[in-house]
């Protein structure tokens, strides 16, 4: 960031102003309801709101009034309202609430140790998505600093992303007043393919959960006077995974849940791949010897941002297998996460789901499928030419390269529903996740050079916009 005006601000701010805090931060074991019900109980996320909340207010906003919403069994949501002076409304987004442990991190790493190596913040929580109310805060005084006329801005942060949004829909109707109409939504809960560039996601995925579970017995049996006559819960579970997912190729075989690739996204994608080339699949730690779903880049883009897949990321019914005895289980349980192109109903692709797979069940089994969540896609609109430019030379300025446009492969839940809220606002969907930084698995890293170039990015956007 030689050329970079907002760089010394930028470095000196995140060093004493950024840093102790987000550590501490990071120590707190705020994971998000779903995964903590106790979580009212337990404080963490009282713990983590209220850090948060005092470090804002430390750092003397110009007229920024601090807000934290509570509604009855939901949780907090944290509101800034900080007054411009020129007439445009910007709303910039991020979350509180982490994904959990996760195992298998690194010796001298761990979930709530942070550690900086390597220019790398380790800890659960950095890249998704702690470090957005930071690199918002640190944007605003960049700009200021710069003496940069702002617009109004409101940050938004909430502690349920990570379960679904689920308390958004009700805080964003009582807070209406206060969140106002923004002309310019900023969500910093995204990313790219590489840490060369600002990356501008043009879309996300939407996705389905769900439990299935296939029942056999009342109490389980020994499996040497059972299997034979009993059938297996897992060889039923199997034939009805085979209705939905074609085993050799992961091809989702239920016509619902698949859409047309628009014409634009479709040549987006292609000039991707020939960006990219072989890196798509390089971000993952592949064990030796295996390969990707296709030697393709092209393939492999469009898989993860226009075509639904399955994952399988929970199972009961089955002990550890250094505990298994000779048993024939009573019944096998699989949590399921599907994930639907952009324009694909998430509603009814979960009817579909769950009809496919509980309809005439083998052996006449007793089948359930019980729909945890189901959220839709989006198509992020397309910005006007202003914002397109003011995009452009931000990167430019920090990146020395323009940025580059990709779909999202996760979800979001909140910006279908923004999308619709607000119709005439402009997004910018971007964010800090890149290769290998693995949000949600162990080792999750945010890169810190590049953080400090999107603050600075940021900045000039903002102070730009009017």
């Amino acid at each position: 960031m030689k050329n970079n005006p907002y760089a010394p601000f930028v470095e000196v701010f995140w060093e004493h102003q950024i840093l102790p805090t987000f550590h501490d931060f990071l120590r707190i074991p705020n994971v998000s309801p779903a995964f903590d019900p106790n979580w009212i109980k337990n404080g963490h996320m009282e713990k983590a709101i209220q850090l948060i909340s005092k470090w804002i207010q430390a750092q003397d906003l110009p007229g920024a009034t601090l807000h934290i919403e509570r509604l009855p069994q939901r949780t907090p949501l944290l509101i800034v309202d900080i007054p411009g002076t020129i007439k445009k409304n910007v709303l910039i987004y991020g979350h509180l609430d982490k994904q959990p442990e996760a195992s298998g991190w690194l010796p001298g790493l761990g979930p709530w140790a942070p550690v900086v190596k390597d220019n790398k913040l380790y800890a659960r929580g950095t890249v998704d998505d702690g470090y957005a109310v930071f690199a918002a805060v640190g944007a605003i005084k960049a700009a200021l600093e710069q003496k940069l006329p702002l617009p109004h801005i409101v940050l938004l942060i909430e502690c349920a992303e990570e379960t679904g949004s689920e308390d958004l829909e009700a805080y964003c109707d009582h807070c209406s007043a206060l969140i106002g109409s923004p002309d310019l939504i900023v969500c910093l809960d995204a990313g790219g393919a590489n840490y060369d560039q600002l990356w501008i996601s043009t879309s996300q995925r939407g996705v389905v959960t769900g439990t299935l579970k296939v029942q056999v017995l009342e109490t389980g049996a020994h499996s040497g006077g059972a299997s034979g006559v009993v059938p297996s819960s897992f060889r039923i579970l199997r034939q009805l995974l085979d209705r939905i997912e074609d085993a050799n190729t992961g091809n989702i075989s239920i016509e619902a849940l698949h859409a047309p690739i628009p014409p634009q996204r479709l040549a987006e994608a292609k000039d991707l791949a020939t960006f990219l080339g072989n890196t798509v699949h390089r971000a993952y730690t592949f064990p030796q010897g295996t390969l990707p779903m296709s030697n393709d880049p092209l393939e492999l883009i469009l898989n993860r941002s226009w075509r639904p897949t399955l994952s399988y990321i929970g199972q009961d019914g089955m002990p550890p297998s250094q505990t298994g005895g000779n048993m024939l289980r009573p019944f096998t349980q699989l949590k399921l996460s599907f994930r639907l192109p952009p324009t694909v109903s998430a509603t009814h692709a979960a009817k579909a789901i769950q009809t496919t797979l509980t309809q005439d069940p083998p052996y006449g089994a007793k089948v359930s499928f019980d729909i945890d969540g189901a959220d839709n896609g989006w198509v992020v609109p397309e910005s006007g030419p202003k914002l397109t430019q003011l995009v452009t030379e931000a990167c430019q300025m920090s990146y020395g390269k323009p940025p580059m446009f990709m779909g999202l492969g996760g979800s979001i839940p909140f910006l279908a529903s923004f999308g619709q809220k607000f119709p005439n606002a402009e997004f910018i969907v971007t964010g800090a996740l890149g290769p290998g930084s693995n949000a949600h698995g162990p080792n999750e890293f945010l890169d810190i050079p590049f953080t400090k170039r999107l603050i600075a990015s940021l900045a000039y956007i903002l102070g730009r916009c009017g």
